[in-house]
């Protein structure tokens, strides 16, 4: 487990901050800062960059979860929530709006490492997992360009769809370019005229 991580800590009672904060410190990270409320989470986000934020809520509602999820932008950095209790719907909220981590039953301090690495390692994994959805989703959009180009190509110079793409192809290794550009141009040129 990485030492070097920034750790921000929500929590309105000063003396369980404190808490909190001497555990992660006796744990051995050491870039650990801590505010009172999660109206304060934006502005603290922004002015310490945290690579996790650790929040301890009693009785967390939607509302609250909606702005964590917003503020917190859970696509940059890991969320863990710990709760005294919690249903269904609140459980679903907190896991849409993006925290890794939502334990129930408070925030434990011996349990706090472990939970740190939960959240650090499903948030590398969604994060991994939405990567290589937004690669499948460009790659899908690329193939219809091309094919999109390659549909003029062969409407326009009655040719097969195999010596379309070779064209393609061709004029792409020709301008240094990739096939996908070359195709976006002729698709983008193609609009223009009709």
């Amino acid at each position: 487990m990485r030492k070097d991580l920034r750790i921000l800590v929500v929590e309105a009672d000063t003396a369980k901050a404190k808490n909190i904060i001497d555990a992660l410190l006796e744990a051995g990270w050491s870039d650990v800062h801590a505010i009172a409320q999660v109206s304060g989470l934006e502005q603290s986000i922004l002015k310490h960059a945290p690579d996790i934020v650790l929040i301890d809520m009693a009785n967390p509602d939607r509302d609250t979860l909606e702005h964590i999820g917003v503020v917190s932008d859970t696509k940059s950095r890991a969320v863990a929530m710990f709760v005294d209790q919690t249903d269904q719907d609140l459980t679903q909220a907190a896991l849409a709006a993006g925290v890794s981590a939502y334990v129930v039953d408070g925030l434990q301090m011996n349990r706090i490492k472990s939970v740190i690495e939960t959240a650090i390692a499903r948030f590398q994994m969604m994060r991994q997992m939405q990567s290589e959805l937004e690669a499948a989703k460009q790659a899908l959009e690329d193939r219809k360009t091309i094919d999109r180009a390659k549909g003029i190509l062969m409407r326009r110079r009655d040719m097969s769809e195999d010596a379309a793409y070779k064209l393609l192809r061709k004029a792409a290794m020709d301008q240094g370019r990739k096939v996908i550009d070359v195709a976006q141009a002729l698709v983008t040129a193609s609009d223009l005229l009709t």
